[in-house]
């Protein structure tokens, strides 16, 4: 058998030699770009998995970000709180808040959630808009189990006793502008302003609602 490589002169040893050369070049050209498509696959699905999963944190922060208190989302609009009396309104515009950001974050879920979720983020969707309260805790363990999971963090032993959590009471404008005004009145005052700012920047705000402002956020308050 006849060898593959023929050496019987120099022009045909340097065409050969060239031959296996362009071969060489095309086959690691072909893998390069093989090995760069699967690359750009595998970070364009982490990108989307890491979008995902803040979103979903950003929605338990919002839902279980409370452990005391009133624990259930009052589901009643503005132009029900304005009806109320002066002594009940005080805390009306806390919990216009709070339904607000409820909504944004129970919209995400059931936009980005496992079935599970989705199931119980619809559920939730639909007693508030039939003006009934809602707890969120179902909603925020299973969110809490789901995230461990894809952070590979051990599931949180059953002897643990987790309280029931609720939605997060965060500071309002308003609220935070009461604060900078109370916090010229001394050192005592700028101290206290600061805690009620620090507060508020602890907290993570609510998951982002695509849909933008209400219109009964639009009336004048």
């Amino acid at each position: 058998m006849r060898s593959a490589l023929d050496f019987s002169s120099w022009q045909t040893l340097i065409s050969t030699l060239l031959g296996l050369v362009l071969v060489s070049v095309v086959a690691v050209g072909v893998l390069l770009l093989v090995m760069q498509t699967v690359q750009q696959r595998r970070e364009r699905a982490n990108r989307q998995i890491n979008e995902r999963l803040k979103t979903l944190i950003a929605a338990y922060r919002t839902l279980g970000g409370s452990f005391t208190g009133v624990l259930a989302v009052d589901p009643r609009h503005l132009r029900e709180l304005r009806q109320l009396a002066p002594d009940e309104t005080a805390g009306s515009e806390r919990a216009r808040r709070v339904r607000d950001a409820v909504e944004a974050a129970l919209s995400d879920i059931i936009l980005l959630g496992t079935d599970e979720q989705v199931r119980l983020a619809a559920h939730a969707a639909t007693e508030m808009a039939a003006g009934r309260p809602v707890e969120t805790a179902a909603l925020v363990t299973s969110l809490r189990d789901f995230i461990r999971d894809v952070l590979e963090l051990d599931p949180i032993p059953a002897s643990v006793a987790i309280p029931k959590q609720g939605p997060l009471r965060s500071l309002g404008s308003r609220d935070k502008a009461g604060g900078a005004s109370n916090a010229g009145g001394g050192k005592g005052g700028t101290d206290g302003g600061g805690g009620l700012g620090g507060g508020t920047s602890g907290g993570v705000a609510p998951a982002h609602h695509p849909g933008g402002a209400s219109e009964e956020d639009a009336e004048p308050h």
